[in-house]
Protein backbone atom coordinates (compact mmCIF):
# COMPACT_ATOMS: atom_id res chain seq x y z
CA UNK A 1 0.00 0.00 0.00
CA UNK A 2 1.38 3.63 -0.94
CA UNK A 3 2.47 5.61 1.86
CA UNK A 4 1.21 8.85 2.49
CA UNK A 5 2.86 11.89 3.22
CA UNK A 6 1.78 13.37 6.40
CA UNK A 7 2.30 17.12 5.62
CA UNK A 8 0.08 19.17 3.74
CA UNK A 9 1.36 20.61 0.54
CA UNK A 10 2.60 24.32 0.25
CA UNK A 11 1.63 26.38 -2.17
CA UNK A 12 2.83 29.48 -0.65
CA UNK A 13 -0.14 30.64 0.48
CA UNK A 14 -0.65 33.12 4.08
CA UNK A 15 -3.10 31.00 6.65
CA UNK A 16 -5.48 34.54 5.56
CA UNK A 17 -4.99 33.27 1.61
CA UNK A 18 -5.58 29.71 1.93
CA UNK A 19 -8.83 30.82 3.89
CA UNK A 20 -9.69 32.61 1.41
CA UNK A 21 -8.78 30.05 -1.62
CA UNK A 22 -11.78 27.84 0.37
CA UNK A 23 -14.31 29.94 1.87
CA UNK A 24 -13.86 32.88 -0.99
CA UNK A 25 -15.33 33.33 -4.34
CA UNK A 26 -12.98 34.16 -7.32
CA UNK A 27 -13.11 33.54 -10.50
CA UNK A 28 -12.40 34.71 -14.45
CA UNK A 29 -13.73 38.12 -15.86
CA UNK A 30 -12.28 40.03 -18.27
CA UNK A 31 -10.12 42.19 -17.58
CA UNK A 32 -8.65 39.84 -14.76
CA UNK A 33 -5.44 40.31 -16.39
CA UNK A 34 -4.88 43.56 -16.32
CA UNK A 35 -1.53 45.10 -17.49
CA UNK A 36 -0.51 41.44 -19.30
CA UNK A 37 -3.70 41.68 -21.28
CA UNK A 38 -5.48 38.39 -22.25
CA UNK A 39 -7.33 36.54 -24.69
CA UNK A 40 -11.24 34.45 -24.65
CA UNK A 41 -12.65 32.55 -26.46
CA UNK A 42 -15.98 30.25 -26.67
CA UNK A 43 -17.60 28.42 -29.82
CA UNK A 44 -21.46 28.28 -30.32
CA UNK A 45 -22.13 24.34 -29.65
CA UNK A 46 -20.47 21.50 -27.08
CA UNK A 47 -20.61 19.27 -29.95
CA UNK A 48 -20.77 19.10 -33.75
CA UNK A 49 -20.36 16.45 -36.72
CA UNK A 50 -17.94 16.00 -38.88
CA UNK A 51 -18.63 18.53 -42.13
CA UNK A 52 -20.03 20.67 -39.99
CA UNK A 53 -18.86 24.86 -38.97
CA UNK A 54 -17.62 25.83 -35.94
CA UNK A 55 -18.03 29.44 -34.92
CA UNK A 56 -15.94 30.71 -32.47
CA UNK A 57 -16.36 34.06 -30.23
CA UNK A 58 -13.54 35.78 -29.36
CA UNK A 59 -12.46 38.82 -27.23
CA UNK A 60 -8.96 39.90 -26.84
CA UNK A 61 -6.59 42.97 -25.94
CA UNK A 62 -4.39 42.20 -28.85
CA UNK A 63 -5.24 43.04 -32.84
CA UNK A 64 -4.54 39.63 -34.16
CA UNK A 65 -4.49 36.15 -32.62
CA UNK A 66 -3.08 32.50 -33.67
CA UNK A 67 -4.89 29.11 -33.42
CA UNK A 68 -4.24 25.39 -33.66
CA UNK A 69 -6.99 22.30 -33.23
CA UNK A 70 -5.78 19.50 -31.55
CA UNK A 71 -7.51 16.48 -31.35
CA UNK A 72 -6.84 14.89 -27.52
CA UNK A 73 -6.68 11.57 -27.01
CA UNK A 74 -4.15 9.15 -26.37
CA UNK A 75 -1.65 10.95 -28.30
CA UNK A 76 -2.48 14.13 -29.95
CA UNK A 77 -3.12 15.30 -33.81
CA UNK A 78 -2.99 18.69 -34.70
CA UNK A 79 -6.03 18.81 -36.98
CA UNK A 80 -6.22 22.77 -38.15
CA UNK A 81 -3.84 26.18 -37.18
CA UNK A 82 -4.32 29.37 -38.33
CA UNK A 83 -2.38 32.70 -38.09
CA UNK A 84 -3.61 36.49 -38.40
CA UNK A 85 -6.44 36.03 -37.54
CA UNK A 86 -8.39 39.84 -36.60
CA UNK A 87 -9.36 40.36 -32.76
CA UNK A 88 -10.67 42.97 -30.62
CA UNK A 89 -12.17 43.52 -27.12
CA UNK A 90 -15.68 42.79 -26.57
CA UNK A 91 -17.99 44.05 -24.18
CA UNK A 92 -18.99 41.28 -21.88
CA UNK A 93 -22.53 41.63 -19.94
CA UNK A 94 -22.19 41.57 -15.87
CA UNK A 95 -24.63 38.71 -15.79
CA UNK A 96 -23.28 36.38 -18.83
CA UNK A 97 -22.99 33.58 -16.76
CA UNK A 98 -26.00 33.59 -17.05
CA UNK A 99 -27.12 35.07 -20.41
CA UNK A 100 -23.91 34.59 -22.33
CA UNK A 101 -21.57 37.03 -23.37
CA UNK A 102 -22.79 38.13 -26.51
CA UNK A 103 -20.10 38.86 -28.05
CA UNK A 104 -19.83 39.16 -32.19
CA UNK A 105 -18.51 35.87 -34.32
CA UNK A 106 -14.84 36.54 -34.71
CA UNK A 107 -14.10 33.10 -36.73
CA UNK A 108 -15.17 30.03 -38.40
CA UNK A 109 -13.94 27.10 -39.57
CA UNK A 110 -15.29 23.71 -41.20
CA UNK A 111 -14.88 20.43 -39.12
CA UNK A 112 -13.24 18.35 -41.75
CA UNK A 113 -14.78 14.78 -42.68
CA UNK A 114 -12.01 13.16 -41.81
CA UNK A 115 -11.93 14.33 -38.41
CA UNK A 116 -12.21 11.29 -35.36
CA UNK A 117 -14.81 11.65 -32.73
CA UNK A 118 -13.21 12.93 -30.14
CA UNK A 119 -12.68 16.06 -28.21
CA UNK A 120 -11.03 18.48 -30.02
CA UNK A 121 -8.47 21.61 -27.93
CA UNK A 122 -8.34 24.70 -29.04
CA UNK A 123 -4.99 26.86 -28.08
CA UNK A 124 -5.86 30.93 -28.96
CA UNK A 125 -2.36 32.64 -29.10
CA UNK A 126 -1.72 36.51 -29.34
CA UNK A 127 0.61 39.09 -27.72
CA UNK A 128 0.19 40.67 -24.54
CA UNK A 129 0.05 44.25 -23.87
CA UNK A 130 4.05 43.59 -22.06
CA UNK A 131 5.44 42.15 -25.32
CA UNK A 132 4.67 38.52 -24.22
CA UNK A 133 2.32 35.85 -24.92
CA UNK A 134 -1.09 35.33 -23.69
CA UNK A 135 -3.03 32.52 -24.10
CA UNK A 136 -6.38 30.66 -23.56
CA UNK A 137 -7.83 27.88 -24.32
CA UNK A 138 -11.38 26.08 -25.73
CA UNK A 139 -12.57 22.66 -26.00
CA UNK A 140 -15.36 20.89 -28.29
CA UNK A 141 -16.39 17.53 -29.43
CA UNK A 142 -16.88 15.73 -32.24
CA UNK A 143 -19.82 13.44 -32.02
CA UNK A 144 -20.11 10.44 -34.74
CA UNK A 145 -21.96 10.35 -37.78
CA UNK A 146 -25.15 8.46 -37.56
CA UNK A 147 -24.78 4.74 -38.45
CA UNK A 148 -24.29 1.12 -36.85
CA UNK A 149 -21.11 1.18 -34.74
CA UNK A 150 -20.13 -2.84 -33.90
CA UNK A 151 -17.45 -2.77 -31.39
CA UNK A 152 -17.08 0.74 -30.76
CA UNK A 153 -17.35 2.04 -27.75
CA UNK A 154 -19.62 5.44 -27.23
CA UNK A 155 -18.32 7.90 -24.22
CA UNK A 156 -20.96 10.50 -23.11
CA UNK A 157 -18.81 13.84 -21.92
CA UNK A 158 -20.18 14.91 -18.24
CA UNK A 159 -20.81 18.21 -20.00
CA UNK A 160 -24.15 19.21 -17.62
CA UNK A 161 -21.80 19.25 -15.40
CA UNK A 162 -19.24 21.14 -16.65
CA UNK A 163 -21.46 23.75 -17.18
CA UNK A 164 -22.98 23.46 -13.85
CA UNK A 165 -19.41 23.89 -12.68
CA UNK A 166 -18.04 26.69 -14.71
CA UNK A 167 -16.83 29.71 -12.96
CA UNK A 168 -16.12 31.93 -15.70
CA UNK A 169 -17.69 35.20 -15.30
CA UNK A 170 -18.81 35.20 -11.88
CA UNK A 171 -21.44 32.86 -11.35
CA UNK A 172 -22.32 28.68 -11.49
CA UNK A 173 -24.45 26.36 -10.18
CA UNK A 174 -22.21 27.15 -7.11
CA UNK A 175 -21.66 30.75 -6.18
CA UNK A 176 -22.13 33.77 -8.16
CA UNK A 177 -22.87 37.31 -8.62
CA UNK A 178 -26.38 37.13 -9.66
CA UNK A 179 -29.46 38.18 -7.25
CA UNK A 180 -30.02 41.73 -5.24
CA UNK A 181 -26.78 41.97 -3.93
CA UNK A 182 -24.82 40.15 -6.49
CA UNK A 183 -24.01 37.27 -4.17
CA UNK A 184 -26.62 34.31 -5.20
CA UNK A 185 -25.65 31.08 -7.25
CA UNK A 186 -27.28 31.45 -10.60
CA UNK A 187 -30.31 29.05 -11.19
CA UNK A 188 -29.53 29.42 -15.07
CA UNK A 189 -26.20 28.81 -16.52
CA UNK A 190 -25.20 29.85 -20.25
CA UNK A 191 -22.97 27.43 -22.77
CA UNK A 192 -22.23 31.00 -24.75
CA UNK A 193 -19.09 31.92 -22.33
CA UNK A 194 -15.64 30.57 -22.30
CA UNK A 195 -14.78 27.54 -19.87
CA UNK A 196 -13.09 28.31 -17.20
CA UNK A 197 -9.28 28.07 -16.31
CA UNK A 198 -8.11 24.45 -15.90
CA UNK A 199 -11.41 22.62 -17.58
CA UNK A 200 -9.39 22.33 -20.75
CA UNK A 201 -5.88 21.48 -19.66
CA UNK A 202 -4.18 21.07 -16.34
CA UNK A 203 -0.04 20.84 -15.55
CA UNK A 204 0.34 16.60 -14.35
CA UNK A 205 0.73 17.42 -10.87
CA UNK A 206 -2.58 19.55 -10.49
CA UNK A 207 -4.03 17.99 -7.14
CA UNK A 208 -7.48 15.77 -7.12
CA UNK A 209 -10.14 16.60 -4.50
CA UNK A 210 -9.55 13.20 -2.44
CA UNK A 211 -6.51 14.41 0.40
CA UNK A 212 -3.54 12.23 -0.44
CA UNK A 213 -2.01 13.27 3.47
CA UNK A 214 -2.40 11.05 6.01
CA UNK A 215 -4.30 13.04 8.61
CA UNK A 216 -3.44 13.39 12.16
CA UNK A 217 -6.25 13.31 14.85
CA UNK A 218 -7.79 16.76 15.64
CA UNK A 219 -6.04 18.49 12.37
CA UNK A 220 -8.47 21.07 10.90
CA UNK A 221 -9.33 20.11 7.12
CA UNK A 222 -7.47 21.30 4.44
CA UNK A 223 -8.30 21.49 0.71
CA UNK A 224 -4.48 21.86 -1.75
CA UNK A 225 -6.96 21.42 -4.76
CA UNK A 226 -8.99 24.93 -4.13
CA UNK A 227 -5.15 26.05 -2.30
CA UNK A 228 -3.40 25.50 -5.56
CA UNK A 229 -5.87 26.77 -8.05
CA UNK A 230 -6.33 30.15 -5.96
CA UNK A 231 -1.94 29.86 -5.76
CA UNK A 232 -1.67 29.46 -9.74
CA UNK A 233 -4.82 31.21 -11.26
CA UNK A 234 -6.77 27.95 -12.09
CA UNK A 235 -10.51 27.71 -11.49
CA UNK A 236 -11.62 27.05 -7.90
CA UNK A 237 -13.63 24.15 -9.62
CA UNK A 238 -11.17 22.77 -11.62
CA UNK A 239 -10.98 19.41 -9.69
CA UNK A 240 -14.65 19.26 -9.56
CA UNK A 241 -15.69 19.14 -13.04
CA UNK A 242 -14.21 19.22 -16.84
CA UNK A 243 -12.69 17.46 -19.79
CA UNK A 244 -8.84 17.53 -17.97
CA UNK A 245 -9.78 16.12 -14.59
CA UNK A 246 -12.03 13.95 -15.37
CA UNK A 247 -13.57 12.64 -18.91
CA UNK A 248 -9.94 12.53 -20.87
CA UNK A 249 -8.73 9.87 -18.93
CA UNK A 250 -11.24 7.27 -19.77
CA UNK A 251 -10.68 8.37 -23.02
CA UNK A 252 -7.13 8.10 -23.21
CA UNK A 253 -7.17 5.11 -21.68
CA UNK A 254 -9.65 3.46 -24.13
CA UNK A 255 -7.41 4.47 -26.87
CA UNK A 256 -4.22 3.30 -25.44
CA UNK A 257 -5.87 -0.36 -24.49
CA UNK A 258 -6.98 -0.40 -27.66
CA UNK A 259 -10.48 0.34 -27.91
CA UNK A 260 -12.25 2.11 -30.55
CA UNK A 261 -13.94 5.08 -28.66
CA UNK A 262 -16.51 7.94 -29.75
CA UNK A 263 -17.25 11.00 -27.85
CA UNK A 264 -20.32 12.73 -27.54
CA UNK A 265 -22.01 15.53 -25.24
CA UNK A 266 -25.03 15.16 -22.84
CA UNK A 267 -26.67 17.66 -25.82
CA UNK A 268 -27.00 14.66 -28.08
CA UNK A 269 -29.00 12.36 -25.15
CA UNK A 270 -30.92 15.46 -25.07
CA UNK A 271 -32.10 16.41 -28.42
CA UNK A 272 -30.61 12.81 -30.43
CA UNK A 273 -31.38 10.19 -28.18
CA UNK A 274 -31.42 7.60 -31.14
CA UNK A 275 -27.07 8.15 -31.31
CA UNK A 276 -27.03 5.57 -28.57
CA UNK A 277 -28.66 2.73 -30.67
CA UNK A 278 -25.54 2.67 -32.62
CA UNK A 279 -23.60 0.93 -30.19
CA UNK A 280 -23.67 -2.43 -27.63
CA UNK A 281 -21.96 -0.29 -24.83
CA UNK A 282 -21.99 3.30 -23.43
CA UNK A 283 -20.13 4.70 -20.91
CA UNK A 284 -20.23 7.45 -18.55
CA UNK A 285 -17.45 8.62 -16.35
CA UNK A 286 -15.86 10.91 -13.73
CA UNK A 287 -18.28 13.71 -11.55
CA UNK A 288 -21.92 13.26 -13.26
CA UNK A 289 -24.09 15.25 -11.17
CA UNK A 290 -26.31 16.79 -13.65
CA UNK A 291 -28.93 15.39 -16.01
CA UNK A 292 -32.06 16.34 -17.86
CA UNK A 293 -35.22 13.88 -17.80
CA UNK A 294 -35.05 13.75 -21.34
CA UNK A 295 -31.41 12.34 -21.31
CA UNK A 296 -32.65 9.70 -18.70
CA UNK A 297 -35.38 8.33 -21.12
CA UNK A 298 -32.82 7.87 -23.87
CA UNK A 299 -30.61 5.59 -21.06
CA UNK A 300 -33.24 3.93 -20.20
CA UNK A 301 -34.91 2.84 -23.67
CA UNK A 302 -31.43 1.86 -24.61
CA UNK A 303 -30.37 -0.82 -22.21
CA UNK A 304 -34.48 -1.83 -22.00
CA UNK A 305 -33.98 -2.43 -25.57
CA UNK A 306 -30.55 -4.22 -25.26
CA UNK A 307 -28.13 -1.73 -24.67
CA UNK A 308 -25.19 -1.69 -22.46
CA UNK A 309 -24.78 0.94 -19.76
CA UNK A 310 -21.23 1.20 -18.02
CA UNK A 311 -21.27 4.27 -15.28
CA UNK A 312 -17.68 4.79 -13.74
CA UNK A 313 -19.17 7.77 -12.31
CA UNK A 314 -20.04 9.54 -9.05
CA UNK A 315 -23.01 11.62 -7.58
CA UNK A 316 -26.18 11.08 -9.96
CA UNK A 317 -28.08 14.45 -7.80
CA UNK A 318 -29.60 17.23 -10.16
CA UNK A 319 -32.00 17.12 -12.64
CA UNK A 320 -32.20 20.02 -14.63
CA UNK A 321 -33.93 21.53 -17.61
CA UNK A 322 -32.80 23.06 -20.79
CA UNK A 323 -34.04 26.22 -22.38
CA UNK A 324 -33.09 28.02 -25.92
CA UNK A 325 -32.53 24.93 -28.07
CA UNK A 326 -29.88 24.15 -25.28
CA UNK A 327 -27.65 26.97 -24.41
CA UNK A 328 -29.22 27.52 -20.72
CA UNK A 329 -29.10 25.22 -18.03
CA UNK A 330 -31.36 26.00 -15.68
CA UNK A 331 -31.14 24.31 -11.96
CA UNK A 332 -32.78 25.88 -8.89
CA UNK A 333 -31.31 23.05 -6.54
CA UNK A 334 -31.64 24.01 -2.74
CA UNK A 335 -34.13 26.89 -3.63
CA UNK A 336 -36.17 24.69 -6.00
CA UNK A 337 -39.08 24.23 -3.93
CA UNK A 338 -39.12 27.46 -2.64
CA UNK A 339 -38.21 29.22 -6.40
CA UNK A 340 -38.63 26.92 -9.53
CA UNK A 341 -41.75 28.30 -11.16
CA UNK A 342 -42.84 24.21 -11.99
CA UNK A 343 -44.02 24.22 -8.28
CA UNK A 344 -46.63 27.33 -8.63
CA UNK A 345 -47.90 25.41 -12.21
CA UNK A 346 -46.35 23.07 -14.74
CA UNK A 347 -45.09 19.36 -14.45
CA UNK A 348 -43.84 19.14 -11.14
CA UNK A 349 -41.74 16.17 -12.07
CA UNK A 350 -39.64 18.29 -14.06
CA UNK A 351 -38.51 19.97 -10.91
CA UNK A 352 -34.90 21.05 -10.79
CA UNK A 353 -34.42 19.46 -7.55
CA UNK A 354 -32.30 16.12 -6.52
CA UNK A 355 -34.33 13.38 -8.39
CA UNK A 356 -35.13 11.76 -5.29
CA UNK A 357 -37.39 14.45 -4.30
CA UNK A 358 -40.56 12.56 -4.01
CA UNK A 359 -43.24 14.85 -6.34
CA UNK A 360 -40.15 14.08 -9.04
CA UNK A 361 -40.91 10.22 -8.80
CA UNK A 362 -37.97 9.10 -10.28
CA UNK A 363 -34.86 8.42 -8.32
CA UNK A 364 -31.70 8.02 -9.50
CA UNK A 365 -31.44 4.17 -8.64
CA UNK A 366 -34.31 3.71 -11.36
CA UNK A 367 -31.39 4.28 -14.02
CA UNK A 368 -28.42 3.70 -12.63
CA UNK A 369 -28.90 1.96 -9.83
CA UNK A 370 -27.78 4.27 -7.02
CA UNK A 371 -29.06 7.48 -5.54
CA UNK A 372 -27.15 10.33 -4.60
CA UNK A 373 -28.50 11.08 -1.44
CA UNK A 374 -27.64 7.57 -0.14
CA UNK A 375 -24.08 8.81 -0.99
CA UNK A 376 -22.05 11.53 -1.26
CA UNK A 377 -18.31 12.23 0.32
CA UNK A 378 -15.87 10.44 0.97
CA UNK A 379 -12.16 11.39 1.73
CA UNK A 380 -12.83 15.14 1.49
CA UNK A 381 -12.69 17.79 4.44
CA UNK A 382 -14.22 16.13 7.94
CA UNK A 383 -16.25 13.72 5.52
CA UNK A 384 -14.17 10.14 6.02
CA UNK A 385 -10.93 12.00 5.66
CA UNK A 386 -9.50 8.55 6.94
CA UNK A 387 -11.71 6.45 5.52
CA UNK A 388 -11.35 3.78 2.64
CA UNK A 389 -9.47 5.18 -0.81
CA UNK A 390 -10.59 1.86 -2.39
CA UNK A 391 -13.71 -0.12 -2.46
CA UNK A 392 -14.74 -2.91 -0.20
CA UNK A 393 -15.32 -6.05 -2.11
CA UNK A 394 -18.43 -8.31 -1.38
CA UNK A 395 -19.03 -10.28 -3.90
CA UNK A 396 -15.27 -11.20 -5.83
CA UNK A 397 -16.83 -14.01 -7.59
CA UNK A 398 -18.67 -11.89 -9.76
CA UNK A 399 -17.46 -11.53 -13.49
CA UNK A 400 -16.48 -8.22 -13.45
CA UNK A 401 -13.49 -9.30 -10.91
CA UNK A 402 -12.04 -12.16 -13.42
CA UNK A 403 -8.42 -12.10 -13.41
CA UNK A 404 -7.86 -9.87 -10.70
CA UNK A 405 -6.90 -11.84 -8.38
CA UNK A 406 -9.23 -9.83 -5.62
CA UNK A 407 -10.46 -11.88 -2.56
CA UNK A 408 -13.40 -11.10 -0.25
CA UNK A 409 -12.54 -8.08 1.77
CA UNK A 410 -9.97 -6.65 -0.21
CA UNK A 411 -9.98 -3.16 -1.41
CA UNK A 412 -10.05 -2.17 -5.16
CA UNK A 413 -8.12 0.46 -6.31
CA UNK A 414 -6.61 1.52 -2.59
CA UNK A 415 -2.81 2.73 -4.23
CA UNK A 416 -5.22 4.96 -7.08
CA UNK A 417 -7.23 5.98 -4.67
CA UNK A 418 -10.12 5.60 -6.86
CA UNK A 419 -13.51 5.54 -3.96
CA UNK A 420 -14.00 9.46 -3.60
CA UNK A 421 -15.00 12.36 -3.38
CA UNK A 422 -18.41 11.99 -3.96
CA UNK A 423 -20.05 8.48 -4.17
CA UNK A 424 -23.18 6.85 -4.81
CA UNK A 425 -25.12 4.06 -2.88
CA UNK A 426 -28.35 2.23 -1.30
CA UNK A 427 -29.84 1.85 1.91
CA UNK A 428 -28.72 -1.59 2.47
CA UNK A 429 -28.26 -4.35 4.90
CA UNK A 430 -26.11 -7.54 5.71
CA UNK A 431 -27.23 -10.97 5.92
CA UNK A 432 -24.66 -13.49 5.85
CA UNK A 433 -21.90 -11.50 5.33
CA UNK A 434 -22.89 -9.66 1.94
CA UNK A 435 -24.69 -6.55 1.23
CA UNK A 436 -28.18 -6.46 0.33
CA UNK A 437 -30.35 -3.58 -0.73
CA UNK A 438 -33.30 -2.84 2.04
CA UNK A 439 -36.72 -3.35 0.81
CA UNK A 440 -37.59 0.25 0.71
CA UNK A 441 -34.18 1.65 -1.14
CA UNK A 442 -35.32 1.74 -5.00
CA UNK A 443 -32.88 -0.95 -5.90
CA UNK A 444 -33.95 -1.88 -9.75
CA UNK A 445 -34.84 -5.79 -9.46
CA UNK A 446 -32.04 -8.17 -9.76
CA UNK A 447 -29.39 -5.82 -8.73
CA UNK A 448 -26.20 -7.05 -7.39
CA UNK A 449 -23.94 -5.02 -4.88
CA UNK A 450 -20.56 -6.16 -5.26
CA UNK A 451 -18.55 -3.44 -3.20
CA UNK A 452 -19.68 -0.71 -0.46
CA UNK A 453 -17.63 1.65 1.33
CA UNK A 454 -18.61 4.56 3.78
CA UNK A 455 -19.26 7.96 2.88
CA UNK A 456 -21.04 10.99 5.00
CA UNK A 457 -22.95 13.86 3.84
CA UNK A 458 -21.92 15.57 7.57
CA UNK A 459 -18.63 16.70 8.92
CA UNK A 460 -18.89 15.49 12.15
CA UNK A 461 -15.55 16.37 15.12
CA UNK A 462 -15.87 17.89 17.71
CA UNK A 463 -12.31 18.34 17.54
CA UNK A 464 -12.63 20.78 14.56
CA UNK A 465 -14.78 24.07 15.06
CA UNK A 466 -17.74 25.04 13.21
CA UNK A 467 -15.82 28.09 11.67
CA UNK A 468 -13.48 25.38 9.88
CA UNK A 469 -15.70 23.39 8.22
CA UNK A 470 -16.61 23.51 5.07
CA UNK A 471 -19.26 21.22 3.60
CA UNK A 472 -20.66 21.21 7.47
CA UNK A 473 -24.23 19.76 7.87
CA UNK A 474 -25.96 21.70 5.01
CA UNK A 475 -26.30 19.21 2.52
CA UNK A 476 -27.49 16.64 4.97
CA UNK A 477 -30.02 19.12 5.73
CA UNK A 478 -31.43 19.60 2.92
CA UNK A 479 -31.48 15.40 1.77
CA UNK A 480 -33.13 15.56 5.22
CA UNK A 481 -36.05 17.77 4.25
CA UNK A 482 -35.87 16.15 0.34
CA UNK A 483 -37.42 12.74 1.82
CA UNK A 484 -38.56 13.81 4.71
CA UNK A 485 -40.26 16.69 4.59
CA UNK A 486 -38.15 18.41 7.23
CA UNK A 487 -34.40 19.16 8.35
CA UNK A 488 -35.17 17.97 11.87
CA UNK A 489 -31.96 16.82 13.62
CA UNK A 490 -34.32 12.69 13.68
CA UNK A 491 -34.41 13.21 9.96
CA UNK A 492 -30.53 14.38 9.75
CA UNK A 493 -29.76 11.19 11.58
CA UNK A 494 -31.67 9.08 9.41
CA UNK A 495 -29.75 10.36 6.47
CA UNK A 496 -26.47 11.42 7.36
CA UNK A 497 -24.66 7.99 6.71
CA UNK A 498 -24.23 7.21 3.31
CA UNK A 499 -21.79 4.59 1.30
CA UNK A 500 -20.58 4.50 -2.18
CA UNK A 501 -21.59 1.13 -4.00
CA UNK A 502 -20.51 -1.67 -7.10
CA UNK A 503 -23.69 -2.53 -8.54
CA UNK A 504 -24.92 -4.71 -12.10
CA UNK A 505 -28.48 -5.79 -12.93
CA UNK A 506 -30.33 -5.66 -15.64
CA UNK A 507 -32.88 -3.88 -17.00
CA UNK A 508 -35.25 -5.68 -20.19
CA UNK A 509 -33.23 -7.09 -22.48
CA UNK A 510 -29.88 -4.95 -21.40
CA UNK A 511 -27.65 -4.63 -18.61
CA UNK A 512 -25.83 -1.72 -16.29
CA UNK A 513 -22.66 -2.04 -14.62
CA UNK A 514 -22.28 0.98 -11.94
CA UNK A 515 -18.91 2.17 -9.77
CA UNK A 516 -20.15 4.72 -8.27
CA UNK A 517 -17.68 6.97 -7.73
CA UNK A 518 -16.29 10.11 -9.17
CA UNK A 519 -12.73 9.05 -8.87
CA UNK A 520 -12.70 5.80 -10.96
CA UNK A 521 -10.50 7.56 -13.30
CA UNK A 522 -8.22 8.25 -10.64
CA UNK A 523 -7.29 4.81 -11.28
CA UNK A 524 -7.01 4.84 -15.16
CA UNK A 525 -4.98 7.83 -14.40
CA UNK A 526 -2.63 6.03 -12.55
CA UNK A 527 -2.77 2.83 -14.64
CA UNK A 528 -3.87 0.73 -11.54
CA UNK A 529 -3.59 -2.73 -13.32
CA UNK A 530 -6.80 -4.47 -10.90
CA UNK A 531 -8.51 -1.37 -11.79
CA UNK A 532 -8.04 -1.48 -15.86
CA UNK A 533 -8.83 -5.03 -15.80
CA UNK A 534 -12.56 -4.59 -14.12
CA UNK A 535 -12.72 -1.83 -16.36
CA UNK A 536 -11.66 -4.10 -19.66
CA UNK A 537 -14.08 -6.68 -17.89
CA UNK A 538 -16.87 -4.39 -18.10
CA UNK A 539 -16.32 -3.23 -21.68
CA UNK A 540 -15.32 -6.49 -23.27
CA UNK A 541 -18.08 -8.09 -21.90
CA UNK A 542 -20.93 -5.60 -23.27
CA UNK A 543 -19.26 -5.49 -26.31
CA UNK A 544 -19.49 -9.14 -27.23
CA UNK A 545 -15.97 -9.58 -26.74
CA UNK A 546 -16.03 -11.69 -23.59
Amino acid sequence: MTQLPTEFPDFGLTPEQRREAVRGHYYEWPGMDGSSGEIWAYSDRFSYRPGETVTLFVSATAPQFSLAVVRDGDGETKVFEGAGMAARWQDTPDQCSVGGCGWEASFEFRIGDDWPSGAYRVTLLAEGRDGNPIRSHHLFIVAPLPGRKPGRLLQVAATGTWLAYNTWGGSNHYQGITGPNHDQYATTVSTQRPWCRGFVVLPKDAPRVPLEVAVPPKTVPRYPHMEWAFATGHSKKYASSGWASYDSHFFRFAERTGYQVDLASQHELHFSPEILDFYDCVVFVGHDEYWTWEMRDAVDNYVTRGGHAARFAGNFMWQTRLEDEGRRQVCYKYKARAEDPVYRGGDITRATNSWEAPEIGRPGSATFGLNATRGVYAGWGGCAPRGVRGFPVYRPEHWAFAGTGIYYGDLLGIDSHVYGYEVDGLDFEIRGGLPYPTATSGAPDGLQVLAVGMASQVEESADIPIEDQFLTDEDGRFTAETLFGEASDANLDKVKRGNGMIVNFPRGKGEVFHAGSCEWVAGLLRQDAMVERVTKNVLDRYLGKS
